[in-house]
């Protein structure tokens, strides 16, 4: 009697990866603009995109933000807010100069690479930061030492770099990087320069991390990955290219469910999907509603990481917040009965 081979499984399902979207740094920085637009008014002037996505700034501006691409557009007097991704003093300087009230929304991790940048270029050394050549990011450290900052974008430019003394010589690097590049990156640069010293503690940002570990994870397992967000954004690029390393037949970035090319589907049982930490969560929901119309209903969650961190608002809005919370709780008590 021959015996009957077991049924292969061919039902279709989705692996939603967990942590996804929105970092801690990214919805402060959100936050700030809307919190901005109701305690100011429109127009709130934004330099660069606060994050980098499609539907958060087309969003912002219906609500009355204005993004340009240089404090110079910005009218003198106005208030205008730095993105997350940090700027270069000189354009506090700029700012200053046009009398602009200046909100600073830039990631305190970014803005740890920055204090690193200005603590090593104080004792001297050559810093070579790893990161992608105009990305605002890089840009932004860059800037904080540019007589000692080097930057290194990838393992094949590492022949390239030139330095002082060998004995002086610490890397830092872009906070949205592949992890595994970077450090594939930083064995090059320790093959060239035994003695590099490395930041005290990592630049690549934890959500950063979470959601490559997620990806990895999810990719291992899924014929077609689908990634949200917008191709400026150095993260979610990162996914992608983090999916197809993991093992992932295929993988693709969209800004929105209605870019999925239903060609992509063809063969496919088990779908990844997950999202940048600059995408909202709506969008992500929108591709699971999207998928779920063509058969890939069954969601299961990978979880590689639980996500607590939290950030405070910029200093220039707290204050101003709290001074006009004291206002109304004062107005509050002029009018109580008896006053």
């Amino acid at each position: 009697m021959t015996a009957t081979p077991a049924p292969t499984s061919t039902a279709r399902r989705v692996l939603l990866a967990a942590p996804r979207g929105y970092c801690a740094g990214v919805d402060r920085a959100v936050i700030a603009v809307e919190k901005a637009l109701e305690q100011y008014g429109a127009p709130v002037f934004v330099r660069k995109e606060i994050v980098h996505n499609k539907y958060v700034v087309q969003t912002l501006e219906k609500k009355g933000a204005i993004f340009v691409d240089e404090t110079e557009e910005v009218p003198e007097g106005s208030i205008v807010i730095f993105s997350a991704h940090g700027v270069a003093p000189v354009v506090h300087e700029e700012a200053a100069e046009r009398r602009l009230a200046t909100i600073d929304a830039t990631c305190p991790l970014v803005t740890k690479v920055h204090k690193e940048a200005v603590r090593f270029a104080k004792d001297d050394y050559d810093i070579l930061l790893i990161g992608h050549e105009g990305h605002e990011e890089v840009i932004g450290t860059s800037g904080e030492a540019p007589d000692h900052i080097t930057l290194v974008d990838g393992p094949e430019d590492v022949q390239n770099v030139q330095v002082r003394d060998e004995s002086k010589v610490v890397w830092l690097s872009q906070t949205t990087l592949s992890v595994d590049e970077t450090m594939e990156t930083v064995d090059a640069l320790k093959d060239r320069f035994p003695q590099l010293i490395s930041p005290p503690s990592d630049d690549i940002c934890y959500a950063t991390q979470n959601r490559q570990t997620a990806v990895k994870q999810m990719g291992a397992q899924a014929d077609l990955v689908i990634v949200v967000g917008s191709r400026n954004s150095s993260n979610s690029v990162r996914l992608v290219e983090v999916a197809l390393g993991a093992g992932a037949r295929d993988a693709h970035l969209v800004d929105f469910a209605d870019e999925i090319d239903e060609s992509w589907l063809a063969g496919v049982t088990t779908v990844g999907v997950t999202s940048g930490a600059s995408v909202p969560e709506i969008l992500v929901q929108g591709v699971l509603e999207w998928l779920a119309e063509r058969g890939y209903g069954d969601v299961e969650v990978v979880t590689a990481a639980e996500e607590s961190i939290t950030f405070s608002l910029p200093k220039e809005l707290r204050r101003d917040l709290r001074a006009e919370a004291e206002r109304l709780n004062a107005g509050a008590e002029d009018s109580a009965p008896g006053k």
